[in-house]
């Protein structure tokens, strides 16, 4: 499980957010999908960072148990192999993906989240 988010680049790490999925094309890893990130200071670098969600196979039951864990992209969201290009033609051209963790920092940044969530009220002080 990622437990670090980033949009630089260079990071190799995931960002958190709101995406818009794109153009499909075949690249070295195979059938891929473009992602456009739409949240500033989030995750709006995706698409230069190169960010994209393709199949891989260490995205299966067989690494996890040979290796103990999924295996690591460099910060595209994978998916199995075998699913991955029926997936990736279900959701392409302008389908809404939502990355997430419970992450504080994305919370309070995110223009969807951040500004939505309930402050918590403070109690009444006891009486008497």
């Amino acid at each position: 499980m990622a437990e670090r988010f980033s949009n630089e680049s260079g990071s190799k790490m995931s960002s958190l957010g709101y995406f818009i999925t794109e153009e499909t094309y075949q690249g070295k890893h195979g059938y891929t999908m473009r992602l456009r990130g739409l949240e500033k200071g989030i995750n709006d670098l995706a698409k230069d960072r190169l960010i994209v969600i393709h199949g891989a196979d260490y995205v299966s039951e067989e690494f996890i148990a040979r290796h103990g864990r999924l295996g690591r992209s460099w910060g595209c969201p994978t998916l199995p192999l075998e699913t991955s290009a029926a997936i990736i033609d279900l959701i392409k051209n302008g389908t809404c993906l939502f990355v997430f963790r419970e992450d504080e920092a994305y919370l309070e940044k995110s223009r969807y989240l951040g500004q939505e969530r309930p402050k918590p009220t403070p109690s009444p002080p006891p009486k008497g």
